[in-house]
């Protein structure tokens, strides 16, 4: 049997093909949950990136994998998730240790990504031309689906596996190269994803590329050079609006998914049963220490059921093992870094000096005085323009807000930049359904935690193009092209 830390290991980076040290040095790569460095990250020079940015130019322009049909790369795929299913054991001991995976996250973590390879690689060969109707054609009008070519991915520290295969998937699905560029707080997951490649698939030199710059001035040139073709960014809105003027210059394409403040709204006419309660404490707060975008972080309850609601919520959040991700015992793991620690303190004290009210949680929990950890945190009292109920705090805080009525509700949960995700509530299906139809968000759910595998993204500044979700999520990574063909 393999042994399951060995992707945690000194990388070097991965340009066209080939393991190449890097020319800036190293950089530390720390343990959120102990804080001890756990391995050496290559910090590759611009001179490097730009390599990278050359060999996936010309992998695409004319390389071995300019010319790989659909088949082909459906094969590449196919061979990429059976590797990260042998292979999953190690990549769930590097997700605890590098980003802090607990056991109950770990299908999300380590899984499901390579399930999300397998499917991809069946939508792969999915046809890319298509007879349409044109309104005054004289002949037959046909409309072919071609990849962008260079496809530049930055992914964050939260979900850095999955979203790092995910979107490598999908680029490589439409035909595309690619250079990926993984947080500098997560950087294995990039290379260990390397490595399997390199290790276990076909894919040809060039076709992918990962670099781990930890500067500005390397990361830049992902997001600028002209011979790339589109940026996929998955990252705080903040950021994503550097990344969108910087790519503005060339007129890349763009697929943006970030920040979120997500409302969850319950009705007055539902009875929620502990296990749905715990759910929702999950999936709003606890959750990978609610470092996720798409997490429900507003919850809106109105006055009759709002001190029942809160005070089973707390005794649930009471009940949260916070703690090493390696104990299967535990079920929140630490906060990334001790930066992210600080956010989410100084958050925390920001609503209280506006007049929230904390109900449980709201700092380091006792006994756990080495690692990045915070307890699961329950504000109430929260008004709506509060800067708790406005900023993604992206650490276990769920604001409670009341609201009045249904049109109340759905005006709470739409004053917000964002517009990422959200739920209703409610024993009236119908009702539900239309309050759900009034909010402005990417995906929302109906007594339930989210639509599954359909296409992600967001509305405003939670970013725009949509990712996953079959056949759509492949497409961003493509352009249409219409064609007349003569009657």
């Amino acid at each position: 049997m393999a042994d399951p830390r060995s992707l945690i290991d000194t990388y070097a980076v991965y340009i066209d093909g080939q393991w190449v040290e890097p020319e800036n040095g190293r950089y530390d790569d720390i343990s959120p949950a102990t804080e001890a460095v756990i391995a050496s990250a290559p910090d590759p020079s611009p001179a490097q990136v730009d390599s990278a940015i050359a060999a996936a130019r010309a992998a695409f322009d004319g390389g071995p994998g300019a010319d790989a049909g659909p088949g082909q790369r459906a094969g590449w795929l196919n061979q990429l998730g059976a590797a990260l299913l042998e292979h999953a054991d190690e990549f769930f001991a590097l997700a605890q240790l590098e980003w802090g995976c607990t056991g109950n996250e770990r299908v999300i973590h380590v899984e499901g990504p390579a399930f999300a390879a397998l499917n991809t690689a069946e939508l792969a060969t999915h046809p890319v031309e298509e007879q349409i109707d044109a309104y005054g054609a004289a002949g037959k009008t046909l409309l072919c689906y071609e990849p962008l070519g260079v496809v530049s991915i930055l992914t964050p520290w939260n979900f850095p596996h999955t979203l790092n295969v995910m979107k490598l998937c999908a680029a490589l699905a439409a035909g595309n190269t690619v250079v990926l560029k993984p947080s500098p707080l997560a950087p294995l997951a990039g290379l260990a994803l390397a490595r399997i490649i390199d290790e276990h698939t076909d894919i040809p030199p060039g076709v992918v590329n990962v670099v781990t710059p930890s500067g500005i001035e390397s990361s830049k040139l992902l997001t600028v050079d002209p011979r790339i073709d589109m940026v996929s960014f998955t990252g705080s809105s903040a950021v994503g609006r550097e990344v969108m003027a910087a790519a503005g210059g060339t007129m890349k394409r763009l697929l943006l998914e970030c920040g979120g403040k997500s409302a969850s709204i319950v009705l007055d006419d539902i009875a929620l049963s502990d296990e749905i309660l715990e759910r929702m404490l999950f999936e709003s707060c606890s959750f990978h220490a609610g470092q996720a975008c798409i997490l429900h972080s507003r919850l809106l309850l109105p006055d009759s059921i709002h001190d029942d609601v809160v005070d089973r919520l707390v005794e649930a959040a009471r009940g949260v093992k916070v703690g090493d991700p390696t104990d299967p015992e535990v079920k929140m793991g630490p906060l990334i870094s001790a930066a992210q620690l600080k956010r989410v303190q100084a958050h925390v004290n920001q609503a209280l000096d506006d007049g929230a009210k904390l109900v449980t949680g709201g700092g380091r929990p006792a006994g756990l005085d080495t690692g990045f950890y915070f307890e699961p945190t329950i504000l109430t009292e929260v008004t709506p323009d509060a800067t708790i109920a406005q900023e993604e705090v992206f650490g276990p805080v769920l604001s409670v807000l009341r609201y009045g009525d249904d049109d109340d509700a759905v005006r709470i949960a739409n004053n917000s930049q964002y517009g990422l995700s959200g739920a209703v509530w409610g024993a009236d299906v119908d009702r539900a359904v239309a309050v759900a139809r009034r909010v402005r968000t990417g995906q929302i759910a109906v007594n339930g935690f989210g639509p599954g595998g359909a296409p992600f993204g967001g509305f405003n500044q939670s970013g725009f193009g949509r990712e996953s979700g079959g056949i759509m999520g492949i497409r961003q990574y493509m352009e249409p092209k219409a064609m007349g063909l003569p009657a």
